[in-house]
């Protein structure tokens, strides 16, 4: 798989599927998870349809290169930010959300893409949105999936899906596996599937094991704060999907962020929790088709 350099101390890897004549849409993936959640055959279904795809492994992910040298204690971060103290939260945190979105737009320039459709899930579209804010000429059209926008008020978490998401994972290679079929507290209640869930999980276990940049993550995700003023000003094409399911992040945070970009679509999705189940594969490519089918 490639790995590029992308700015100084920075390498992400990547893969691509299509034609790179065609228009290029850049898949943005989530907290702690690497581009294998982006499945390779809904890359390729995507691509089919005239795309050039590209799928990356953020910061502190997958292959990408990772900040050992400085390790977050996420109970004394997580405290902090609950007691009011940013300052002491911000200095345990090496890098920002606004960092890992020029990561990915580093990324294009390293390609020579000028412009790209950018697709971002969860934290990737939190991170998608701050691409579209901080560099909209080179984002032809943004689409945030179950994300939202940063205010504590919309898209809250239930206090089961917090506690798997938060809770301690086996590091044994069996267990870890094991563990993933906790996930389904957050996926599609109709489609939710273990077997799929114990074989990303087996992937991405023997591809790059590495729990120690959840924490990074977690701590750019929080300390990004609301983006909602900023959202307001957007002018970027934007697409909005959010699965009706999803009690990761509550579907008010789909429905918060159509609300403030203005001419926003919003896609709410029956029987889709905080995952993409194949059997609505034919219905989230028809919309992305027809969404990035703007062209500059």
């Amino acid at each position: 798989m490639p790995l590029v350099d992308v700015s100084p101390g920075i390498s992400l890897a990547y893969d691509t599927f299509g034609d790179p004549s065609d228009p290029t849409v850049l898949l943005v993936m989530g907290f702690g998870s690497q581009l294998i959640a982006w499945h390779e055959d809904l890359c390729r279904a995507l691509a089919d349809r005239g795309r050039h795809v590209i799928r990356y492994d953020n910061r502190d992910c997958g292959l990408s290169t990772t900040f050992d040298d400085d390790p977050v204690d996420v109970g004394r971060f997580i405290a902090a930010v609950g007691s009011g103290d940013l300052t002491a939260a911000r200095a345990m945190v090496p890098y920002t959300l606004t960092d890992m979105a020029t990561d990915g737009l580093d990324l294009l320039t390293a390609l020579g893409i000028d412009r790209a459709h950018v697709v971002g899930s969860s934290m990737g579209g939190m991170i998608a949105q701050r691409m579209a804010l901080t560099q909209p000429a080179r984002v032809l059209t943004l689409t945030s999936m179950m994300s939202a926008t940063g205010e504590p008020e919309y898209g809250g978490t239930s206090p089961e899906s917090q506690a798997v998401l938060l809770g301690p994972r086996p590091s044994d290679r069996e267990g870890y596996i094991a563990s993933a079929e906790r996930e389904l507290v957050w996926c599609s209640r109709r489609y939710g599937d273990p077997a799929l869930l114990r074989e990303l999980a087996a992937a991405s276990y023997d591809r790059a094991y590495y729990p120690a940049g959840v924490g990074r993550q977690l701590g750019a995700m929080i300390l990004d704060g609301s983006r909602a003023e900023a959202l307001r000003a957007l002018r970027v094409p934007t697409l909005v999907i959010h699965g009706l399911d999803d009690t990761l992040i509550a579907p008010s945070g789909g429905e918060r962020t159509a609300e403030l970009v203005p001419g926003a679509k919003l896609m709410l999705v029956p029987d889709m929790g905080h995952d993409r189940p194949r059997a609505l594969w034919p219905q989230l490519l028809d919309a992305l088709q027809a969404h990035t089918e703007r062209i500059e």
